[in-house]
């Protein structure tokens, strides 16, 4: 579930933090934040389509269990705030059950999001230039593999979502004309093993 290679990674473990995540509005607040790199609660509030009590709230709760923390800066509700880490990684298969079951469901939480980003894609991209259109797109394909080349076709597909990514981080990397854009791959089996 990480999106970072290397030791910059945080590892979840406790279910009561993989729930926390697990709220939506939390989880969306935490992904605008990494995006954003710091901000206010009202300007959260803003990006994510809530009330400024809210996201004053969800800021909160995703600070006391060290997934965001306040820059220093700022008094009242223009304190900004920043993300913690820089990657977290959760679902591993030796989970014991209740760390599972959490993370699972903060897995799910974070899918449906994504999946919700897919459909509204769908519904509004014949508004976009003809150029948008045809350079986005999604693909499906059904191939034979063992688990070791299934690994080896997730290592490439991180590669290759990561090659832009210091442009998340740094504004001035990104070029004229270059537009926020998700990336979501999945590479699963199609059925449990026998």
């Amino acid at each position: 579930m990480s999106d970072e290679p290397g030791n910059d990674r945080r590892k979840l473990t406790d279910p009561q933090e993989l729930r926390v995540l697990a709220h939506p509005t939390r989880l969306r607040i935490l992904q605008a934040l990494y995006e954003l790199g710091s901000a206010t609660a009202t300007e959260m509030a803003e990006h994510v389509d809530e009330s400024p009590a809210n996201c004053s709230w969800h800021l909160r709760q995703l600070g006391k269990h060290g997934f965001a923390e306040e820059t220093g800066e700022g008094q009242g509700r223009q304190r900004p705030w920043r993300p913690s880490g820089r990657s977290l990684e959760w679902g591993g298969s030796d989970e014991p059950a209740p760390v599972a079951a959490a993370s699972d469901a903060l897995s799910a939480v974070f899918m449906e999001q994504e999946f919700d980003l897919i459909r509204a894609w769908q519904a509004w991209r014949r508004t976009d230039p003809a150029v948008w259109q045809d350079a986005a797109g999604f693909s499906e394909s059904t191939v034979w593999v063992t688990a070791a080349e299934l690994a080896e076709i997730n290592a490439a597909l991180t590669e290759i979502r990561l090659r832009h990514r210091e442009r998340r981080d740094d504004p001035s990397k990104r070029p004229p004309g270059s537009r926020r854009v998700s990336v979501f791959t999945s590479a699963v089996p199609t059925d449990p093993a026998r």
